[in-house]
């Protein structure tokens, strides 16, 4: 099934999509990679307050190139989720509904998915320069110092993603296996 879909991604959004579908996102979304969760973990241990807000959250697991003339972004592909996995539960726990990347998630993101109505979406790895074109706007919000690994929020416009993990427990990567077996 297709969707296109409004940013911000809430439960009852979440439990519509089912794994497998493709969906276009339109709106406001975080860009954070490893250096940023870790930054973002330590403040939740020291129970101070985070530079963003993380209801109804969708971060994109991505680190863009240098941005060309007259673009905001540059080439913007996908990281490989699982090296937020240790990370991407507390943050579910807290709010965040929708987490954008490629490659498998650990059981423990799988449950948090489930357990808080979200979705886990994967985009096309090696597609960066064509997702660029769907980003409309990006402006760092916090922790400028990390480079391209600084927390972004950006504008897109028909975004396109895949649910792979949806809210009622069904998993792209597993149920492909089985039918390609089949």
């Amino acid at each position: 099934m297709e969707h296109r879909i409004t940013l911000p991604i809430t439960a009852e959004i979440a439990d519509t999509l089912t794994a497998g579908d493709y969906v276009y996102l339109t709106g406001q979304m975080y860009v954070a990679r490893d250096a940023a969760h870790k930054r973002l973990m330590e403040l939740i241990e020291k129970k101070e307050p985070l530079p963003i807000d993380l209801t109804d959250a969708t971060i994109y697991y991505m680190g863009p190139s240098p941005a060309r003339e007259g673009r905001p972004i540059g080439s913007a592909g996908p990281t490989t989720a699982s090296r937020m996995d240790k990370y991407a539960p507390t943050l579910m726990d807290l709010g965040e509904k929708a987490m954008i990347g490629k490659g498998k998630r650990t059981p423990e993101v799988l449950a948090a998915i489930q357990r808080n109505h979200g979705v886990y979406f994967a985009a096309v790895g090696g597609a960066g320069a064509l997702l660029s074109k769907c980003i409309k706007t990006s402006e760092i919000v916090c922790y400028e110092d990390l480079g391209a690994e600084a927390i972004r929020l950006l504008y897109v416009e028909d975004f396109p993603v895949i649910v792979v993990a949806d809210s009622k427990g069904n998993n792209l990567y597993e149920t492909a296996i089985q039918q390609y077996q089949k």
